[in-house]
């Protein structure tokens, strides 16, 4: 089971270190990243395995969006299955 998590916000030190952190935390295994700044701006998608969270998906969603409160920064985190439907075309 997968999930691509996005994040966006004003760029700062440790973006991509706290995300990572809270990941491993809960057991989440990063599958693959990009990331870019565009100008004073930073934004990431992440691709995660998440079969094996020590904690429900929908707790993690929360961690996330907490993760992401607490950073000013937008963290979004959507089952794959939910995300592939999204983009059929």
């Amino acid at each position: 089971m997968k999930s691509v998590i996005t994040v966006t916000g004003k760029d700062n030190v440790g973006i991509i270190a706290k995300v990572s952190a809270c990941c491993a935390k809960y057991g989440a295994n990063i599958l693959d990243i990009s990331q870019t700044v565009l100008q004073d701006y930073f934004a990431m998608i992440m691709l995660v395995d998440v079969s094996k969270l020590s904690i429900g998906f929908s707790a993690f969603v929360d961690e996330l969006d907490a993760l992401g409160a607490e950073n000013n920064l937008k963290i979004h985190t959507m089952h794959e299955d939910i995300f592939n439907s999204m983009h059929k075309i």
